[in-house]
This record gives C-alpha cells, sequence and structure tokens, in this order.
C-alpha cells in the first residue's frame, strides 16, 4: 500500500466514502481540500465499461475545454517546407522534421501536444516507443495528423486547451479539468465538455451502462467520487 503525507490523510476525513457528490459537490470539496504550494491540476477520472482486450471497444477521442487548462500548452509539429512555415506561423512551439526526431529519440519530450502532416509520418514512425506510451503519438484519429491548411486551427485550438484522452489498459480515462484556481463555474463546463464527448465517443460495441464510476481529485488530493446520474445528466 502506498504511504500518503500528512496532508493527503488529514484531508481526506473530509470525504464521506459511502457518499456519492453532486459535481458541485466535489468541486467545492476539491478545491478546499487542495493545500500544495502550486496551483494543484483538477482531474477527472472515468471507469467505462468497455473491454480494454478487444480494439473494437476501445475509448479515444478528443475535446476542447470552454476555459482551457490555466497552463501553457507547448505544441511541436512535424513538418516542411511551407507546411513548417505555417506550423510557425500560427505559434507552434517547436518545428521540424529529422532533426526533431532525432531530438525526441534521444529522450527529449519537454511538450505537450504533438502534430504531424501526413508526409512525416514514415520518418516519425520509429518514434512510437517513445511518444506511444505518453500519448504524444500523432494519429489520424485524434485529429494529429494534419494538411498544411488546418495547422493552424489546429495549433489554435490545443492551445486555448485541447484535451486528448483515451482508455487505459484497465478501462479507465484520465483527463485535466483545469487547475484549482479556476472558478467553481469554469471547472463545471469544463466537465460537461468533456463528459459529453466521451458519452458520444462510446463504441457501438460496448453492451449495458458505459460509465461505470466517475472520479475527481487533485494532483496532491484524495479522490472523491461522483453521483453517476448527474454525471450521466452531464453528457445528454
Amino acid at each position: 500500500m502506498p504511504k500518503h503525507g500528512k496532508n493527503y490523510n488529514e484531508t481526506s476525513q473530509s470525504i464521506d466514502r459511502d457518499k456519492h457528490y453532486s459535481p458541485d459537490e466535489a468541486i467545492d470539496l476539491a478545491k478546499g481540500m487542495a493545500r500544495a504550494k502550486f496551483d494543484e491540476t483538477v482531474e477527472l477520472h472515468i471507469k467505462t465499461g468497455s473491454d480494454a482486450r478487444h480494439a473494437d471497444q476501445l475509448v479515444r477521442g478528443v475535446t476542447l475545454l470552454p476555459h482551457g487548462l490555466g497552463k501553457e500548452i507547448k505544441v511541436l509539429v512535424f513538418a516542411s517546407g511551407a507546411a513548417a512555415a505555417a506550423a510557425r506561423d500560427a505559434g507552434a512551439d517547436y518545428v521540424g522534421d529529422d532533426d526533431l526526431a532525432k531530438t525526441i529519440e534521444g529522450g527529449w519530450v519537454d511538450f505537450d501536444v504533438a502534430m504531424a502532416t501526413p508526409d512525416m509520418m514514415g520518418k516519425i514512425g520509429r518514434l512510437g516507443r517513445v511518444l506511444g506510451r505518453r500519448g504524444l503519438m500523432p494519429n489520424p484519429r485524434t485529429g494529429t495528423v494534419l494538411q498544411a491548411q488546418d495547422l493552424p486551427r489546429a495549433i489554435d485550438e490545443a492551445k486555448k486547451g485541447r484535451v486528448e484522452f483515451r482508455m487505459d489498459r484497465t478501462s479507465i480515462i484520465h483527463a485535466p479539468l483545469g487547475k484549482v484556481s479556476f472558478d467553481k463555474e469554469q471547472l463545471l463546463e469544463n466537465m460537461t465538455a468533456l463528459i459529453d464527448t466521451v458519452v458520444k465517443s462510446k463504441p457501438s460495441t460496448v453492451k449495458g451502462q458505459f460509465i461505470r464510476t466517475a472520479y475527481i481529485t487533485t494532483t496532491m488530493g484524495p479522490s472523491i467520487r461522483l453521483d453517476l446520474p448527474r454525471i450521466m445528466e452531464m453528457g445528454l
């Protein structure tokens, strides 16, 4: 069993483990318990009814949080020529092709979102072992493999709060909602956008209840179980 610090143990006592909290209550509680010296991230963790062993039940998608993530998002784009120029003009933090690939192979991953033009995919395929496990590998299904003319829009969205989510091998989706310093209303609106997208991403092969449980937590705080009917209302 992992050992928790004094602050974690003290704040945990504020949570009724038998209660399923409404989103409003959970956010208020999470914000009130945050004691770290930095602006903690508020996270949502959703247990789905998908079976991670079946490829046709895997869940992944992208949503644009209306109030962003409260942090500077660093965007990297694999592109050359006119596409590279368009990416730089749109505000991408890092742009390149073979040079960037070599740097990443060396272990550098100081960015939050990676995009690529289709012609780059053959060159960066070898980066899957580095970027794949971090969820950073460009993928057409998540809208991160784009034609040159679409790069400005995608970069702008990423900077504003584009969140890519995917189910892990235990069928759980982990995603950020913003910062503790956000107003409750901002976090609720971000949560609504995320849950709405997750519900719409349900694979047709998944039968029965899709969202099984949902929890809110902060970077350093304990988890707070959410009331499932209230959560499902947010995804309608």
